[in-house]
């Protein structure tokens, strides 16, 4: 899927970016009327990391590694 004629606004010092489209939410896949759409850019809770070429690949081990420092930290605490 080709994505075109977005602006991307950033954060100062590079703490993070925006991508926009032609109204808030279009690309999570919110209709202009609301409605949600099974196609999106990216959704809420999506992790990406950026490759050695620039590509940003999304990724659910994130989350994988933060379950297992809660769990670590929660026995931890148990102890």
């Amino acid at each position: 899927m080709m994505w075109v004629d977005y602006t991307i606004h950033g954060l100062p010092g590079g703490r993070g970016f925006k991508v926009m489209g032609d109204w808030e939410g279009e690309v999570m896949g919110v209709a202009k009327d609301g409605e949600h759409r099974d196609h999106y850019l990216y959704r809420p809770g999506d992790v990406f990391i950026v490759d050695e070429n620039g590509w940003l690949r999304k990724t659910d081990e994130v989350n994988t590694l933060l379950k297992k420092y809660e769990e670590s930290k929660a026995r931890k605490e148990a102890a």
